[in-house]
């Protein structure tokens, strides 16, 4: 029996993601050093909290594409929808809604005497134009709101939208935190707790005086100036010089950014979803029994908490261990790390010496880290791994060529973890090639159930899916918030809105 010297290649992983500029500062890092008392310039007092704006690009919130611009829209607008750590809808601008027994045609009321910044009232009309606006080809959420058929205001109910579905979905309203803006400018008018001013040149967020607080605190900032940046690069001074106090980033992207100085971080779940990929259409993965026994190579853990330097969540399903529908008896079944037994599942199916391919975009240090990792696990266990690292263009025209027998692959699922498009015989993202008729009854199964019944289905599919084992869910990746070190407390960001829970934010 082969020995595994784990310690040993982590630690070297460890130095090469830290030689490659993996992000510092954390919630554990020490705070700075306090000056000495030897006279000193005074540093120039920086405003007490101030976010980041590119001015030369669009505010809309379902039409912008700046990461910047759009961490401020939930200062600015409101969905009919949020949605909470756990992956649950939580009423905002919808104070009720009717689902037809089909689960095709929702009926949503909105609450009423709420007032876009600019006194307009929110009607059912603005409503439905705004979410007619998120799902055309130029809005952020055409993709999400694909089953989409239209959205209406009934004209005897000025106050109701009616969102007629081309697939039962029992949890729409998790695909509805979608900001409500009036009209298509590039700076509209909102219901959120600010508004957008401007002075000369300079742009400012101040209290929305229509908001409606709803039994909310008091408002933490009663002025948000906006730093304007053009370039990434300034952004990055910016924030490490002190002059923007906030930014949400995600650190282990395959472009991220180096922040440095002094900062605390505030990680939130996320539904970025990695995982290990096979080829059920040809080669030695073809068989379910193959695959679970490759899945043994897989140390979530370690890919987790090492590689991606606790930025994720491992996870042996394909839905957060944050939501509702994961289950700790499906997750106990999943097949897990285990290399010894690997090794004694190669020897006794006769696959020692097998030559597998597998795929990696080599632009993300952490997924190649990834990668090798779990190819050096095959590798000790009596496989030849040939661990292809490849540009985003040749590794995406590979998978579509079925060029492979494993693959590394990310995607991001909406918050009603709708499976479909990764392990549907017809999904745009089934590069396995999987096409089981019993899977795709669940997945639809799943999809439709409401609340309440929702968890018994993805029980039943995770059983086929741990049975089968078309993909290995390895983890979920984290979004984090950054802050100056001490400035600010009581963040609980989530994913979309770094400012969740402003109200209890307290500034040093």
């Amino acid at each position: 029996m082969k020995r595994y010297h784990l310690t040993a290649f982590l630690l070297t992983l460890l130095w090469l993601l830290t030689a490659c500029g993996a992000p510092s500062g954390s919630l554990s890092e020490a705070p700075p050093e306090e000056p000495d008392a030897s006279p000193t310039t005074p540093e120039p007092e920086h405003p007490p909290f101030t976010l980041a704006v590119y001015p030369e690009f669009s505010l809309h919130p379902t039409l912008a594409v700046n990461r910047a611009n759009l961490t401020l829209a939930p200062l600015l607008y409101e969905p009919l929808f949020r949605i909470d750590a756990s992956f649950q809808a939580q009423p905002a601008l919808c104070a009720s809604y009717t689902v037809s027994e089909d689960k095709l045609v929702w009926t949503l009321t909105l609450r009423s005497g709420v007032l876009f910044s600019d006194g307009s009232p929110l009607t059912g009309q603005a409503a439905a134009a705004a979410l007619e606006l998120a799902r055309s080809p130029q809005g952020r959420y055409q993709q999400r709101l694909a089953d989409v058929i239209s959205v209406t205001a009934p004209a005897d109910t000025p106050n109701q939208i009616v969102i007629t579905l081309r697939r039962p979905n029992g949890s729409l309203p998790l695909l509805l935190d979608i900001p409500i803006a009036l009209g298509q400018g590039e700076r509209p008018a909102g219901t959120g707790p600010y508004m957008l001013t401007e002075r000369g040149e300079s742009l400012s967020l101040v209290p929305n005086p229509s908001w409606q607080q709803s039994g909310e605190g008091e408002l933490p900032f009663s002025s948000i100036p906006l730093h304007p940046v053009s370039r990434s690069d300034e952004l990055i001074y910016a924030f490490d010089g002190g002059d923007v106090s906030l930014v949400d980033v995600d650190l282990m992207a395959t472009n991220a950014m180096g922040y440095g100085g002094n900062y605390q971080t505030w990680d939130y779940p996320s539904t970025d979803f990695l995982y290990l990929g096979f080829n059920t259409q040809r080669g030695p993965c073809r068989t379910a029994q193959v695959r679970r026994a490759l899945a043994l190579a897989v140390d979530r853990e370690a890919i987790a908490s090492t590689i991606y330097a606790s930025h994720a969540a491992a996870s042996p399903l394909p839905v957060h261990p944050a939501s509702p529908l994961y289950s700790r008896e499906a997750a106990a079944s999943a097949p897990a790390y285990a290399p010894e037994q690997l090794a004694e599942e190669l020897e006794g199916q006769r696959l020692q010496g097998q030559t597998l391919t597998f795929l990696v975009n080599n632009e993300n240090v952490s997924k190649t880290s990834a990668a090798r990792l779990i190819a050096y696990q095959l590798e000790a266990a009596g496989l030849t791994v040939e661990l292809r690292q490849l540009s985003f263009e040749d590794y995406a025209a590979a998978l579509a060529a079925g060029n492979f027998d494993l693959y590394l692959g990310e995607t991001v699922f909406t918050a009603d973890f709708d499976l479909f498009p990764l392990l549907g015989s017809s999904g745009a993202l089934n590069y396995s090639g999987w096409r089981d008729g019993e899977t795709d009854g669940l997945l639809s199964a799943m999809h439709a159930a409401a609340p309440a019944d929702k968890p018994a289905a993805a029980e039943a599919l995770f059983a086929r899916l741990n049975d089968q084992v078309p993909v290995v869910p390895i983890a979920f990746k984290n979004g984090s918030v950054l802050t100056q070190w001490g400035r600010l407390t009581g963040l609980s960001p989530v994913r979309g809105d770094a400012f969740c829970g402003l109200e209890n934010w307290t500034v040093s």
